[in-house]
């Protein structure tokens, strides 16, 4: 039996890993439907590849936040059955953890480069 891991030992998280947890949070997705998502969400400013994407998932998975949900719910893809991949509950776990670090960083970013941040002085 693999003992569990602490959830914040999975942060930070790579900009791609968080993205696709972002896309699974509410739904089980296949991996063109994740690419979509994310290029839709960013604006274009993340587009993965087909093989980053699966790196990424292979990688989410052996670490046991991402779960193969198996084929979906029928839908015609003109090819083999689309795989669905699913969130773990560690995944929703780290997943939420990121998100508050992020806000965190966000914070604190906006305090050292906001409006009413100094200029830089040479010490």
């Amino acid at each position: 039996m693999r003992k569990k891991r602490d959830p914040r030992s999975y942060l930070p998280m790579s900009p791609h890993h968080v993205e696709i947890l972002i896309s699974l949070a509410e739904r089980d997705l296949h991996g063109y439907r994740i690419i979509q998502d994310i290029r839709e969400r960013t604006g274009g400013v993340i587009s993965l590849g087909t093989g980053a994407l699966y790196a990424a998932i292979k990688r989410l998975v052996e670490l046991g936040l991402v779960v193969d949900a198996g084929d979906g719910p029928g839908e015609e893809s003109g090819g083999p059955p689309r795989r669905y991949y699913s969130l773990s509950d560690l995944g929703l776990e780290v997943g939420k953890l990121e998100a508050q670090r992020i806000r965190e960083v966000a914070r604190v970013a906006g305090q050292r480069f906001g409006a009413g941040a100094m200029k830089r002085t040479a010490e």
